[in-house]
């Protein structure tokens, strides 16, 4: 198909289904022949559809030097929050399909996603660390509320005793403070809710179906209340957008309980730099050259860059400026002060787990 974008659509982020990378063919309306379906059909209604995705495992390994863990677990493939900016987009590619629209509306969910947790956790060769929850795509995106895969992975987890980082847009995640609570006691769980602004307005065309800003300051402290450890990632940075907002963000993450902070400035890779540049064409076309000259100062010429050490900050003289307020907001407002540190030493195998993997 060709990428021709559509109007915005309402409750939607990406404006067009760009070409799926792996394929060896397109079709493009061209010259006197021009396709009548591409530009004379109403397009499709875009209705989330939902499919099992038949994971032979659960927990993902990597090497990053960026990021504090060695492994994650993603309950679902496609995120229906629709980010505009999402890095997890280009991997729809690899279900052949486009990093678009499809991203947010055609769903994968590991439906056994609890009893592959057991298995792998129950192996006798398993050695405990921090597991991730959430670090491609949300685990709190809207289907978890209907589906509960992520509270069943909690729960095994709890049962466990296994540390758990959570990293979610979506005040969904106080339905768990159940589940979370008790893990916090037992100094097994930090949650994390990432909050680019406080803008409304930027935010329903940024985050269409995310929480709303205040609403998931509110559920800092409603976490911080239940005794949880709680932090905020001002993510993703957008200049000229957003980054106005990192000091608003922490000031009320940190009134409303949050001990910890974190950043990560805009990152564009494979599909994302096309689709973000109609978003800002679209949505804030007085800003989009200068968003984008700005980033690319920071990403060495580049609309992205993808080495380590580089791609979750970038370079130069912004890239410095934006790391430097955000040191200075949390050292004023205490935030960073002591690095929370979950426990692995409690992690054990449960009797009824050993008994349930016997039957294999």
């Amino acid at each position: 198909m060709n990428e021709a974008k559509q109007k915005p659509i309402k409750g939607r982020g990406a404006l067009s289904q760009p070409k799926v990378r792996f394929d060896a063919w397109s079709r493009e309306a061209d010259g006197d022949h021009r396709d009548y379906a591409l530009e004379n059909e109403a397009p499709a209604p875009f209705k989330t559809e939902i499919f099992e995705d038949p994971a032979r495992s659960i927990i993902s390994y990597n090497a990053s030097p960026d990021i504090p863990f060695d492994r994650s677990i993603n309950p679902f493939k496609g995120c229906e929050h629709g980010c505009i900016y999402c890095y997890a987009r280009p991997t729809h590619a690899y279900l052949g399909l486009s990093p678009g629209l499809d991203f947010e509306t055609k769903l994968f969910y590991k439906r056994d996603a609890a009893e592959l947790l057991v298995k792998e956790l129950s192996k006798p060769g398993y050695q405990p660390a921090l597991i991730s929850l959430g670090a491609n795509t949300d685990p709190y995106q809207p289907i978890e509320k209907k589906l509960g895969v992520t509270r069943s992975i909690l729960q095994v987890l709890s049962e466990f005793n296994h540390p758990v980082a959570i990293v979610t847009k979506s005040a969904l995640v106080e339905r768990d403070i159940d589940i979370l609570s008790a893990m916090a006691e037992r100094n097994l769980v930090q949650v994390f809710l990432s909050i680019a602004t406080l803008d409304h307005d930027i935010t329903r065309h940024l985050e269409p179906r995310t929480s709303a800003p205040a609403r998931r300051i509110a559920a800092v402290r409603n976490l911080s209340a239940a005794g949880i450890a709680v932090g905020v990632i001002v993510a993703p940075v957008i200049p000229a957008l957003t980054d106005q907002d990192i000091e608003t963000v922490l000031d009320a993450a940190k009134q409303n309980g949050a001990v910890s902070a974190s950043y990560v400035l805009l990152r564009l890779p494979l599909e994302v730099k096309s689709l973000f540049a109609d978003w800002l064409e679209q949505h804030f076309p007085q800003r989009a050259s200068h968003v984008m000259s700005l980033v690319r100062q920071m990403r060495g010429g580049k609309d992205n860059d993808a080495h380590f050490g580089s791609r979750m900050r970038g370079e130069g003289v912004f890239a410095h400026l934006l790391q430097q307020r955000f040191r200075k907001a949390c050292a004023r407002l205490g935030l960073n002060r002591e690095r929370v540190t979950l426990d692995t030493a409690q992690f054990r195998v449960p009797p009824q787990a050993s008994a349930q993997l016997s039957l294999f």
